[in-house]
C-alpha cells in the first residue's frame, strides 16, 4: 500500500440530490460515458463505445443475475417484518438481513404471504432464516427487486427487466453489476466484430455493498466476503490477450485482482482495494459514479489515482452526469504510478 494514510472522509463530494438517477435512461446505451484521460477528459454516449476499444482487447463482463430478494412479513403479533436475503445457503435456509417493529428472538414465525419464515440465529449482522418452501420458489412468487435504498420510490414493473444485466444468467446477488447496465445485445455484437474477446465470471453482489464504512482508517476495513467463479477457459482467454484487460466493473477488478494474488477459480474474497494497492491483472475500468466514502470510490481511487478520481468526479458533478446505480458511467485506464 501507499505511504499515505487514507481516511474515509478523503473520499467524500458533495452531491446534489437531483444528480441521483432514481430511473434507468430510455435505452441502456443512451446513459453517458466520460472518458478520464490524465487530466483530459471527452463526453460521450454510451454508445460510443466501440470507438475507444480494439483488437486484442478482453471485456470482462460480471453474469450474476439479481434475485428479487427483498420480502415483507408480519410476525404472530401482526409487526411488520423487511427481510432482504442476502444468500441461500440450503434449499430452503438463507441468511438475512431482517429489519422488525420490534427485536426478533430466536424460533419466531413470520408470515411470507402464504408462507412461513422462522429465525434459526444471528450470524453477525446477519440473520439465519428457515423457509418452509424452498427460498427461490418464495421469492420467485413474494419477492420484489432490491433497489438500492437511495432510489428513494417504490419498485417499478421495469426495474425487473433494467435493474437486470442482458446477460445475467447466475442467480445470486442482490445488487446489479450495474455497470454492466449499459449494455445492450447489439452494442455486444459491435464490439464482438471488432476482435474484442467478452468473457464473464460471476460475483454475487451482496448488500454489504451500500453499507457505510465503519472505520475511519481504511487499513482497518473488512468487508463482507462475497462467492465468486471464473471457468479456466475465460481466465485464460484474460491471460493470454495481445491488448487489453477492460473491467465492466468494481466487481470484475476485484475478483481479478484477488485471483492473480490466489490463483483460486472459485470460492470467496474480501479483497479491499484503496489507493496504492499494485494491480496485475486489469488495463481498463469502466465503473459508474459511486457513493461519497464508499469502498466502491476507493476502488476506482486506487486504479485510477487518488487525484484523478476525485477531479473527475468534480467534473461529473459540474456536467450533471447521473449518479449511482441508473447513472451514468466513466472510463478511466490505470494509473502507473
Amino acid at each position: 500500500m501507499s505511504e499515505r494514510v487514507f481516511y474515509k472522509t478523503d473520499f467524500d463530494y458533495q452531491l446534489p440530490p437531483e444528480l441521483i438517477a432514481l430511473e434507468p435512461t430510455a435505452e441502456r446505451t443512451d446513459s453517458r460515458l466520460l472518458i478520464v484521460d490524465e487530466s483530459n477528459y471527452a463526453h460521450c454516449r454510451f454508445s460510443s463505445l466501440p470507438l475507444f476499444l480494439r483488437a486484442g482487447d478482453v471485456l470482462v463482463l460480471n453474469d450474476t443475475k439479481v434475485i428479487p430478494a427483498r420480502l415483507s412479513g408480519v410476525k404472530d403479533s401482526g409487526g411488520k417484518v423487511e427481510i432482504l436475503v442476502e444468500r441461500v445457503e440450503e434449499e430452503c435456509v438463507a441468511l438475512c438481513h431482517v429489519k422488525a417493529s420490534r427485536g426478533l428472538n430466536p424460533r419466531h414465525s413470520v408470515a411470507v404471504g402464504q408462507a412461513s419464515v422462522c429465525l434459526q440465529e444471528r450470524v453477525g449482522d446477519l440473520y439465519r432464516l428457515e423457509f418452509d418452501k424452498p427460498v427461490f420458489e418464495i421469492l420467485e412468487k413474494y419477492g420484489q427487486v432490491p433497489l438500492p435504498p437511495y432510489i428513494d420510490r417504490p419498485p417499478m414493473a421495469k426495474d425487473a427487466g433494467r435493474y437486470q444485466t442482458v446477460y445475467a444468467r447466475e442467480e445470486g446477488a442482490v445488487a446489479a453489476p450495474t455497470a454492466g447496465l449499459h449494455f445492450d445485445e447489439q452494442l455486444l455484437a459491435t464490439i464482438r466484430k471488432l476482435g474484442v474477446e467478452v468473457v464473464f465470471l460471476t460475483l454475487h453482489i451482496g448488500a454489504g455493498t451500500f453499507q457505510p464504512l465503519r472505520e475511519e482508517n481504511l487499513s482497518m476495513v473488512n468487508l463482507h466476503p462475497e462467492r465468486y467463479a471464473i471457468s479456466p477457459q475465460s481466465l485464460d482467454t484474460i491471460r493470454s490477450r495481445t491488448g487489453r484487460c477492460v473491467a465492466v466493473g468494481t466487481t470484475v477488478v476485484r475478483t481479478l485482482e484477488h485471483i492473480a494474488v490466489t490463483n483460486i477459480l472459485e470460492g470467496e474474497t474480501d479483497l479491499f482495494i484503496y489507493p496504492g494497492f499494485r494491480f496485475q491483472e486489469v488495463d481498463v475500468l469502466l465503473t459508474n459514479f459511486h457513493l461519497p466514502q464508499s469502498s466502491l470510490i476507493m476502488l476506482v481511487s486506487a486504479f485510477c489515482g487518488y487525484g484523478r478520481t476525485m477531479q473527475a468526479y468534480s467534473t461529473a458533478v459540474k456536467s450533471r452526469y447521473r449518479f449511482y446505480s441508473y447513472g451514468d458511467v466513466m472510463w478511466c485506464e490505470r494509473d502507473e504510478f
